[in-house]
């Protein structure tokens, strides 16, 4: 595997037009990124925009799959913020390993699903690149999602931790 910068990952993101927003607040007592011996882990991330759910309802009931895909791809980018603010940064990120998805959804949808979170997977393998933003994946349907979210994204990744200061910060 290649190593890949902050800066490549930046300029990638820019090449897109993308400009990471900042990271969401967790909604109770946890924190929204944590790393220990080498893998990290990005709490469960919603489609927030400056504090407020901007896709709410369900796939099938309140939201057609192009926006449900609009909703997973905002979920994406919280997680790529968190990652770079609360996380390790990408100086020492290696890759993402695991993305689990739960998609809000209607109880007469039975399909779509894996549509909509490639909404997810397609950002974050044009963010981090082929290699570092290949990764495996999980995906639920729910009947509701708290803050009526339309989707939620939760992470795990590799770093590469060199016991510096940053990486005690988000172990302990």
């Amino acid at each position: 595997m290649s190593v890949t910068t902050k800066h490549d990952i930046e300029a990638r993101l820019a090449a897109l037009g993308i400009r990471l927003p900042l990271p969401p607040q967790p909604a109770g007592r946890y924190k929204p990124v944590l790393v220990r011996n080498g893998i990290g882990y990005v709490s469960g991330q919603f489609p927030l925009e400056d504090g407020k759910v901007r896709f709410a309802g369900r796939l099938g009931g309140e939201l057609d799959t192009e926006t449900a895909r609009k909703a997973a791809r905002l979920a994406a980018l919280n997680v790529l913020a968190q990652i770079s603010e609360n996380g390790p940064g990408f100086d020492s990120f290696r890759g993402l390993l695991r993305v689990d998805g739960a998609v809000a959804s209607s109880e007469e949808t039975h399909t779509g699903f894996p549509h909509v979170l490639d909404a997810a997977s397609e950002l974050f393998v044009g963010a981090l690149g082929p290699e570092l933003g290949a990764h495996t994946r999980t995906l639920i349907s729910v009947p509701r999602l708290p803050l009526n979210a339309a989707i939620e994204l939760a992470v795990t990744f590799a770093v590469i931790c060199s016991c510096d200061d940053r990486c005690r910060l988000t172990a302990s």
